[in-house]
């Protein structure tokens, strides 16, 4: 019998390769449009003026910066995940130019994050990056646990997951540690929010 831990990674694993399968069945000229602007429901979770994290996605992951634009334009402060060192634990930093990115840097994970000199923040809601969900909310992560950890010490923060359709899954398992979505946006529907 495999253990939790066993189980997770296999599901990792399979995760990973139909969410490279996913994006790249995105055609360049559909991939331009996905989320160029959030459905009214999503709209109306998010309170006016609220600082709102994102990610900086990763080559198969769903793009995020588009929607970090829109809510720019709408007034909200946009933010990012900074990490001091590879060992320091996950912060949010100001993201003063989602349309150039010309206020990022590397960061300790080669991944563009905001330069050292930008305002820590801590978001009222943030979109998170998956690899699979449920429909219940359930998510996995790479695995490395950044943003539970950060989530765990932020109890009051919505919760939406960024997926693709197809990284939707049946079920999965979970830890006391992992913490739920409030609701997960795909390119073709918002599911939730869950109670």
């Amino acid at each position: 019998m495999k253990t939790l831990t066993e189980e997770k990674a296999r599901l990792r694993i399979d995760l990973r390769d139909l969410q490279k399968k996913a994006a790249r069945a995105v055609a360049p000229a559909e991939r331009a449009l996905i989320f160029f602007r959030p459905p009214n429901p999503l709209i109306e979770l998010i309170p006016d003026g609220a600082t709102i994290g994102f990610y900086h996605a990763l080559a198969h992951e769903v793009p995020a910066n588009r929607l970090a634009r829109w809510f720019k334009e709408q007034g909200h402060t946009i933010a990012l995940p900074r990490f001091a060192s590879r060992d320091a634990p996950m912060h949010f930093a100001a993201h003063s130019d989602p349309f150039g990115d010309s206020d990022l840097e590397a960061g300790p994970f080669g991944i563009s994050q905001p330069g050292s000199a930008a305002e820590e923040v801590v978001p009222a809601v943030v979109f998170v990056p998956l690899l699979g969900f449920t429909s219940r909310g359930d998510r996995i992560g790479q695995g490395a646990g950044h943003y539970d950890r950060w989530l765990a010490s932020h109890a009051d923060v919505l919760r939406i997951g960024l997926a693709w359709d197809a990284q939707e899954v049946d079920e999965m398992p979970t830890e006391p540690h992992d913490i739920p979505l409030n609701a997960v946006l795909t390119p073709s529907r918002l599911i939730g929010p869950f109670a």
